[in-house]
Order: structure tokens, then sequence, then C-alpha cells
């Protein structure tokens, strides 16, 4: 380990058999890291888990050098204990495996997880998501509509539009009431997605520092397998979707449809029928949501930039329709301000999965070995004073390019949250598309504020509760 560490990107000496777990903060890890890479005044760290390296990189030129430069080394995945192994999912990206890969966002760079990411485009690629501008916008009113109505319900209202908006892609199924069992079932999987991917002291880092714990047998850890057999169950339920959606709508383009009609040609196995339809909502719906609740938290916690968002909405929209899909070339600023809803409070706030590369490779003098962890932090990289002056706040201007506050970025649309090369979220264009119509309808039908106490005033938002 020793040896290795002399090495690699510099970081914490790691002790022996458990690295440098011990230094991991309960909570807000990227944060961690961020101030770890300043102490150590490198963008690119190594963290040991265990006996295994990670990489972390907290700055976006570094991040553009190694995970878009290089993205056909970068393009692969570390073993993942927990996120892959223990829930079943495997990682190989050879079908002939003994333990395939059945997910395309754990699998290994390979043949196979070229076939899943060739079909989840048939599903939200960049070409198909322009045809879903239709129904995108249909349930964009709906979504204004029921904010009227209930605006105490905003959570409730975003999850039902973002996993409406996606049910209809992959189902051929409206969503219509906050109750659904979509949405219910959804949040569920997401959410224990997330707090499976986020490091810390606890599971699941003491597995993937301990791996020889995978062999135990589950009954020692009662609490850790409850949580792995919510995600098997949602595993059956996104299949039972597309199930029901070939037989109630078997003439329908929808995505499971073509799941099915793909099946033979690609010999997808019912474990792959059920990832590709669930990643469906991964790429598309709590991308969606969580990026229209970041947008309300902004306009409540900075309304001095709400006035300019007006302006330009009354001055191309008016007052007798809302904005459409043609308004968007003539919103400049509403384009700004949806590009700083996604760098404020991005949502995969360490960029998703960890890649790793295919073989060894070197940055700045380092090695870094093949098959190493290596993380984007997107908290570090949107909040670096270089690229975004005084980033704590939110501020629409940074990205219209002839502002003072516009700085160099090494990719055009100024912000990295959906990740890098070719494990970049496939559900991006979706996402972006959704959120500007939104966005600027929501802008343009309402004045968003803090709530009022008993007595009329204020309640104060903490914009770092939230992150």
């Amino acid at each position: 380990m020793l040896r290795l560490h002399r090495k690699m990107p510099p970081g914490p000496i790691p002790l022996p058999i458990i690295g440098n777990t011990h230094l991991l903060p309960d909570r807000k890890p990227w944060i961690y890291f961020e101030q770890l890479s300043k102490s150590l005044g490198s963008p690119v760290i190594t963290f040991w888990i265990g006996r295994s390296p990670t990489v972390w990189i907290n700055d976006a030129w570094s991040a553009s050098e190694l995970l878009e430069k290089k993205a056909a080394i970068y393009a692969s995945r570390p073993r993942m204990v927990v996120f892959a192994e223990l829930t079943g999912m495997g990682q190989s990206s050879d079908p002939h495996a003994e333990t395939p890969g059945t997910n395309l966002v754990t699998m290994h760079y390979g043949d196979r997880w070229r076939v899943h990411r060739k079909i989840t485009h048939l599903g939200v690629g960049l070409q198909q998501v322009r045809k879903y501008r239709d129904f995108q916008n249909d349930e964009s009113r709906i979504v204004a509509y029921d904010l009227l109505r209930s605006p105490e319900g905003y959570v409730l209202h975003f999850e039902r539009y973002a996993a409406s908006v996606v049910s209809i892609i992959g189902f051929n199924r409206r969503i219509s009431s906050t109750q659904d069992p979509i949405i219910t079932e959804v949040i569920a999987v997401m959410q224990r997605a997330a707090e499976l991917n986020v490091p810390g002291k606890r599971f699941p880092m003491l597995f993937e520092t301990f791996p020889v714990l995978a062999r135990l047998p589950p009954k020692w850890f009662p609490w850790m397998f409850k949580g792995l057999s919510r995600r098997k169950q949602g595993q059956q339920f996104f299949h039972a979707l597309a199930a029901e959606a070939q037989e109630k709508f078997p003439d329908s383009d929808c995505y499971a449809n073509r799941l099915f009609a793909e099946g033979p040609k690609y010999n997808l196995r019912t474990e792959e029928i059920s990832s590709l339809a669930g990643n469906l909502f991964g790429a598309g719906s709590d991308t969606s949501s969580s990026t229209l609740i970041t947008f309300v938290l902004a306009c409540c916690a900075f309304p001095e930039v709400l006035p300019k968002a007006w302006e330009e909405l009354d001055r191309v929209v008016g007052q007798h329709r809302s904005p459409s899909w043609e308004d968007e070339s003539e919103l400049p600023y509403i384009k700004a301000f949806v590009k700083e809803v996604f760098r404020w409070r991005s949502v995969a706030i360490i960029g998703g999965q960890p890649h790793a590369p295919v073989k060894n490779d070197e940055w700045n003098g380092y090695q870094i070995p093949a098959g190493t962890w290596t993380q984007g932090n997107v908290w570090a990289i949107h909040h670096s004073d270089r690229e975004f002056p005084d980033p704590d706040r939110f501020e629409p201007e940074r990205f219209m390019k002839d502002s003072p506050i516009c700085r160099p970025f090494p990719n055009e649309k100024g912000y990295m949250t959906f990740g890098w090369g070719r494990r970049v979220c496939s559900g991006q264009g979706l996402a972006e598309q959704g959120t500007f119509i939104t966005v600027a309808r929501l802008l343009w039908a309402y004045r968003i504020q803090k709530a009022l106490d008993g007595q009329g005033a204020e309640i104060a938002v903490d914009t770092f509760a939230y992150t």
C-alpha cells in the first residue's frame, strides 16, 4: 500500500487494512474531499478505502482531461461490492460469464455494455427526446396548474410530473395522481441507490473496505439486506410495468415494447429488461424532480435574480400565453437561469457512479492503476472560485457570455452535472429539455417566495441544509 501510495496522486497516508476509511465523515463527504484537495494543493487526490485506492477529481479541467479527453480509458467501473455484487446485478460485460452484469449503470465497459447503451438511446437518446416535447409541455402545464391549487405540495407535484414524463416514454402510461404506486416505488429505489453510492463510515463503506464481509450469512446483517431487498423488489416492479405495457398497448412505440422487440436480437434476459426499464427512471425522473426543487429553493433564497427573468418573459412571451419551445432562442437569461440551477445544487453531487480506467494511466506524473475507483467531485468542481466567483450565490449572469463574472470552462455547457465521457447520464437531454420549459413556465406564472409564519414574517431558508 505504501509503495503504491507514493506513486499515486497525493493523499493521506493509509493505515494497514483500513486505509483512510476512518477519516471519512458521516455526512457530506464531498465537502471533505474538496477541503482535502485544497489542503494538499492538488486537484486530484487519492483516498484509500481499505486496501483499495480511490481517486477523487476536484477540478473541472482535470475532470475534463481524464474523464472526457481520455473517455475511452475511463469508460469502465471499479469493483462495487454493495451496489453491484450484493444487489445481484453483477458487473461482467461478458453475457457468458458465471455472473454476467444485468445493469448498464454498474457494468464493466465492453460489448454487453455497448448493447445496453444502444438500447437505452432508443428511449432517451438525444435524437429521441425532441419527439417528447409535446407531452413534456403538457405535463409542464399540468404541474403549473397543480401548484395553483396546492402550492404547499410542490415537491409531490414535481415528482408526479417527472415520473409521468418517464412513464409515458417507457410504458405509455400517464401518472395523474401523486399517490400513484409508480411514484412511491421509484422514490424508494432511487433513494436507496443514492444511499448506497455515498461514501461514509457506515454501510456501504464497511463492505467496500472489507469485501470478505459479503460472504457472511445475510442473517448477520439484517438491516443491510433489508435495504438490498428493496432494490430487488424494484427490479421485479419495473419488469412487471414493462410486461403490462406490452399486454395493454401492443401497438405502442413505447420503450418497454421496444425492449421486448429487441430482446431476441440481443438475447436480453428478464433481469436485463427489468434494469433497462428501471434505469429510465434513474436517467430522467429523479434528475428532473430534484432539479425543480432546487429551482424553488434558489428563487426563495435569491429573490434579487427574479426581476430580470420576469422582464425577459414579459418582453418575449407577454401575458396572454405561456412560454413555448419556439421562445427558447429569445430567452437567454432564462436559459442561463436553468444552467445555474444545474450548477448551484447539482443532483449527482459526486458525479454519479465511479469510473475506472481500463488500463494503467498517468496524471501529472502520478500513476492511476487500471480498475481504480475514480470519481469526479461535482460539488468541488461547481464551487470553485476560479470558474464560479462567489460560488455559493445563485447568479444566472455567470452563464451570460458578455457578463463580467462569466469564466472559461472546459466544455460548452459550462457545467458537469450529468457526468463525463462514455458514462455521461443517458437522460441528460430529457432533463435539460424538460427543466427549461418548466422553469420558464413557472417563472412566467408565479412569484415564488419564502413561506410566511403566523405573524406574516418570511421564514428563512438554509441553502446549506440542502445539497
